[in-house]
């Protein structure tokens, strides 16, 4: 059977290529597609801290693959704090929230968004504005770069929304990511959460980032006048199984 493989950040970089194509007897599982990303490249010392995506939806290594199956190997995403314990890949037949759920390559309109989300019921607004800031590592950023998977990403963005709104009791969230080349000082992405009041909609906008920061697969390299580098993510939180813990670890050993 033909299993499509993604490579995202800076696997894409070390592989030298962002896709290909791999056979595998029927009846393979996800551990058995592992045992072969190993002869690509010098992964190994990468492996424990990857996460798979099956079908855009993160996977035990465990999972039994289909003819056609679309796998992603996913190195930690771009940086963050501590996680929220939420789950991280909700029911995806949940309706879609009110608010405005987007992954862009055009600058971010805040005025607009902001504008657009409130109506009536709503006393609070609360906004999260991440901006491109002009040093990391100790030395001066010139711009940064955003990549994604996007389908999975925008799909991960859509249940943190609908998340935010049964836990938090909260009535709109926006979320707004942007991708390709950022100048400093630009938005690469923007939350804005409407509530009848402003203690649901803080909790919910910082619930919303923090967990974005550590599921949702987006990845940002850093540009210096020396050079470059990918952002490091933090470990995937437990919820999400990775190569090295657990059932992976027999199939990285």
């Amino acid at each position: 059977m033909k299993i499509g493989l993604l490579f995202f950040g800076v696997l894409k970089d070390v592989v030298g290529r962002p896709a290909e194509t791999v056979d595998l007897p029927e009846g393979s599982r996800v551990r058995d597609l592992v045992l072969h990303v190993r002869g690509l490249a010098p992964l190994e010392p990468m492996l424990p801290s990857l996460a798979i995506a099956v079908n855009r939806e993160y996977a035990d290594p465990d999972r039994t693959l289909r003819d056609g199956d679309e796998v992603a190997l996913l190195p930690p995403v771009s940086g963050g704090s501590a996680g929220t314990g939420e789950n991280p890949n909700p029911a995806p037949n949940e309706p879609d929230s009110p608010g405005d759920i987007r992954i862009v390559r055009q600058p971010i309109d805040t005025e607009e968004i902001i504008k657009r989300l409130p109506q009536a019921p709503d006393g609070a607004l609360v906004i999260f504005n991440g901006v491109v800031r002009d040093n990391s590592r100790g030395r001066r950023t010139l711009y940064l770069d955003y990549e994604a998977y996007e389908p999975m990403a925008l799909r991960q963005m859509k249940s943190l929304a609908i998340e935010a709104r049964t836990r938090f009791a909260v009535r709109g969230v926006s979320i707004i990511h942007r991708l390709g080349r950022l100048e400093i000082g630009e938005t690469s992405v923007l939350i804005a959460v409407a509530a009848a009041h402003r203690g649901p909609a803080f909790d919910a906008c910082r619930s919303i980032i923090d967990t974005l920061k550590k599921t949702v697969p987006i990845w940002k390299k850093e540009y210096f006048a020396d050079g470059a580098i990918w952002a490091d993510g933090e470990r995937f939180p437990e919820e999400i199984p990775r190569i090295g813990g657990s059932a992976g670890e027999r199939a990285a050993s």
